[in-house]
């Protein structure tokens, strides 16, 4: 029994099979000329490129001005001016979190995405109202898209009084979210120790994973990786520790490098990056032979710390492709596997992928193959979720 069959498509493999979606998962991959299951609905794609769901794995939805008027960039250049900026600006737009949330939600599932980990800034001064705003977003559109959510101290932890903060962190986790952040432990907190012991304490309570911001360069930033991986080991974490940015590996020598990544693999700590213009990138492709899993997010989209971006991670991937300068198909194939399938590893999604018995989360794109998939990312033209039509050519549906 099927209710939808996709017609007239390609894989990544070249192969032009038929697909049947039941029950929101991939019923069967049938041969090209094979009969549909009767009393089928048939869609045809139009001899589009037929992908799973884009993972971006490193968003921040509460911080978007999406859905309000153009807003100039308010906020000096340089780190603390951007976290006072928001501290200011933000209780101050007239569009609350959630409805802002929701407006890059459904910008991302346009684009194909599927899958999202998303930080909620928890301070001090917001309490968990952003969290909650972001939970209400996750909750209004679980039929598009899944949504994982950071409970993130941007504002620091030891700076922020230590114990409160991490209190605070902790009723973050039981009000909803997902997993627990950190934020520079040297350079923000100038008390690693007390951060890390203090995160890395509830998540091991609590259950969770850690997502944690590392912007700290060279060999300061480079001590915050040792210190992460040494706890991701000796509390059995493997496999549910992220490090964002870890600019400092892109400043340090090869030598370091492959240190690093050696340290990283061991300690199943993974690597999410966005390709900043302004800093250092990492050496993913260093890493990704070392056995670390490196996958890739947008960061800011049209926010308080940043005027650019449109949620698109095909174009994200043509961003960090270029600044890494992968140009052969092999590599493309390779970016394309940091903008999904790690992603989708990194963030528990399994299955993944267009297999029988996986969620049918699927995006169609008129194009031949996955490198030009990236080299071109032009619109969509038919995203799935769970076997359900949510957006088309470029558009949400609902």
């Amino acid at each position: 029994m099927a209710e939808l069959l996709l017609t007239n498509l390609r894989l990544a493999d070249g192969s032009r099979p038929r697909i049947a979606i039941a029950a929101g998962r991939i019923a069967a991959i049938l041969p090209p000329d094979a009969p549909g299951p009767a009393d089928t609905q048939v869609m045809d794609l139009g001899g589009d490129l037929l992908l799973p769901a884009l993972v971006d794995g490193h968003m921040h939805l509460d911080k978007t001005l999406f859905g309000l008027p153009w807003q100039p960039h308010a906020a000096e250049p340089f780190r603390q001016s951007r976290i006072d900026t928001d501290q200011r600006l933000l209780p101050s737009l007239p569009l609350p979190t959630g409805e802002r949330a929701g407006e890059l939600i459904r910008r991302c599932v346009a684009h194909g995405t599927g899958h999202i980990r998303t930080h909620a800034d928890i301070t001090p001064a917001f309490g968990l109202a952003a969290l909650q705003g972001v939970l209400a977003a996750k909750q209004a559109h679980a039929h598009a898209v899944t949504v994982q959510v950071v409970a993130f101290p941007q504002a620091g932890v030891m700076r922020q009084g230590g114990a409160p903060m991490l209190e605070l962190l902790d009723a973050a986790i039981g009000e909803g979210a997902d997993l627990v952040g950190g934020i520079d432990p040297c350079e923000v907190d100038r008390n690693p120790s007390g951060q890390l012991d203090g995160i890395f304490a509830i998540a091991a309570r609590r259950g969770v994973g850690i997502d944690i911001h590392l912007h700290e360069p060279g060999q300061l930033g480079l001590f915050s990786l040792q210190e992460i991986c040494a706890r991701t080991k000796a509390g059995g974490m493997q496999g549910r520790v992220t490090i964002s940015h870890g600019f400092c590996l892109g400043g340090i020598g090869e030598s370091l490098q492959k240190a690093a990544a050696a340290l990283m693999a061991e300690a199943g700590v993974s690597l999410v990056t966005h390709g900043a213009g302004g800093a250092t990138l990492p050496p993913l492709m260093l890493l990704r032979r070392a056995g670390v899993r490196v996958f890739c997010g947008n960061d800011d989209v049209r926010d308080t710390w940043s005027p650019y971006g449109n949620a698109d991670m095909l174009e994200r991937a043509a961003i960090i492709g270029w600044r890494e300068d992968l140009r052969t198909d092999p590599l493309l194939q390779e970016l394309f596997d940091m903008v999904s399938s790690q992603g989708a590893a990194a963030l528990g999604i399994a299955p993944y992928g267009i297999v029988e018995g996986s969620p049918a989360n699927l995006f169609s794109l008129p194009v031949e193959n996955v490198p030009e998939a990236i080299g071109g990312h032009p619109p969509r033209r038919s995203v799935f979720h769970a076997g359900r039509l949510v957006a088309q050519d470029g558009a949400w549906m609902g």
